[in-house]
């Protein structure tokens, strides 16, 4: 039977599915979904809407008459509700992916498992992709107000090391240059261990082929002297994502935030200085914002040397503190705010792009007439070539700065 996976979510999510992908030994993989027999959808819940894009694709694939398996952090957030339903003939936590092989022979089960595993796969092809993701960690042992995420995922624990080089030296071997290190809290790896991020990513920069490494968000507060040696080495992509959430003070204060702006503004403005993007994570909207608190982390925000937002309108998480949280702030008011931040960081990244540096660029795929990648900074280059670029790392030194990203004739 052919079995296909629908991933919703993060790039822990994309790990998860190659990991049930290589589990797999009685089943074939199906690329298209109408091509399948069965779906597993590897869900998100991070807010109530995640939960609704996750059932009305559920409500969506039922009508074809296929077998439908749900895990993923929406198995525990709605998967009691949808398996009452009958809408899924079984549901499986993290801890169960590894016996997804054997678990899709079985119908109506609910198993979730534990929270306090890690799995132990080691993930030798990333099907369909150019870059490979590399879980290093599980869980996390922050409780930001508004998140839902160690409820779903659990407290903070770390992958074995040496697992983590083995699997990087095969993928390595099979011909993947860039890794991107990802999982719930990932500058937390290492505290469970006696050992730190910093003593992975030295270990990783020594395999042969590695030729970038990306670090998923971080933390301010986990960014070290340690970690900061690091910055000037020639595999680390150029580009951290270091999560802010927000430039109030006492807007971090509402959402149990553990940074601080003005040490955050120290920090931001260090590693720019060594020639780095820096993006971030921002939440608009968030009960308790009002327009003078905004307006107040607006000009904050304008302080930072931001070329990159994962900007969010706030929306409510059922069972996290912030849902209960007053004053709520109008929908169409937080669409309005969201506008204001995308529109300053946007001019960031121009103004960066425009100081015109050479690029390095791994190809990851081709359409409608350019070949696509991402940069050392991170940022979209679409490269018109008579070649067959897909796959390969091209360096572009002449290039068109747009918008919508880079453009190069390679």
């Amino acid at each position: 039977m052919r079995v296909y996976f629908k991933t919703f979510g993060c790039r822990t999510n994309l790990f998860d599915t190659q990991v049930m992908m290589s589990s797999l030994k009685d089943f074939t993989i199906a690329q298209k979904e109408e091509d399948a027999d069965i779906v597993v959808v590897n869900s998100c819940t991070v807010t109530n809407g995640a939960d609704g894009s996750v059932r009305n694709y559920i409500n969506k694939i039922t009508k074809s008459g296929k077998k439908i398996y749900l895990t993923g952090c929406g198995a525990f957030t709605k998967g009691e509700q949808l398996f009452g339903q009958k809408k899924v003939v079984g549901v499986f936590g993290h801890s169960e992916k590894t016996k997804v092989n054997e678990l899709l022979k079985k119908e109506n089960f609910f198993e979730l498992g534990d929270l306090k595993s890690i799995d132990k796969t080691i993930v030798g092809e990333f099907v369909g992709k150019s870059r490979a993701f590399i879980k290093i960690q599980e869980g996390c042992d922050f409780r930001c107000s508004y998140c839902i995420i160690p409820y779903v995922r659990g407290d903070a624990r770390s992958q074995d090391e040496e697992l983590i080089l083995e699997q990087v030296r095969r993928l390595a071997a099979n011909g993947f240059g860039e890794f991107i290190l990802t999982g719930t809290n990932v500058g937390s790896y290492g505290k469970d261990r006696g050992t730190s991020l910093a003593k992975l990513l030295r270990r990783l920069g020594l395999i042969r082929g590695v030729r970038r490494i990306r670090i998923g968000s971080i933390e301010p507060v986990q960014i070290d002297e340690e970690f900061l040696e690091l910055l000037d080495a020639p595999w680390m992509a150029r580009h951290l994502h270091i999560a802010l959430q927000h430039t109030s003070p006492k807007m971090l204060a509402i959402m149990n935030r553990r940074n601080e702006v003005h040490k955050d503004l120290e920090l931001f403005e260090k590693i720019a200085a060594r020639g780095y993007a820096l993006g971030s994570d921002f939440i608009v909207g968030h009960p308790g914002e009002t327009q003078e608190l905004f307006e107040e982390a607006v000009e904050n925000i304008q302080k930072f040397p931001l070329t990159h937002i994962h900007l969010f309108t706030y929306s409510k998480r059922d069972g996290t503190p912030s849902a209960s949280m007053k004053p709520e702030v109008p929908g169409n008011v937080a669409k309005e705010r969201y506008k204001v931040i995308q529109k300053i960081v946007q001019e960031k990244n121009e103004a960066f792009r425009a100081k015109k540096r050479p690029l390095q660029v791994l190809v990851e795929s081709q359409k409608d007439g350019h070949y696509f990648g991402h940069d050392q900074f991170f940022n979209p280059v679409f490269i018109q070539s008579d070649l067959d670029l897909k796959g390969n790392w091209v360096e572009i030194a002449e290039y068109e700065v747009k918008k919508e990203g880079n453009f190069a004739i390679f």
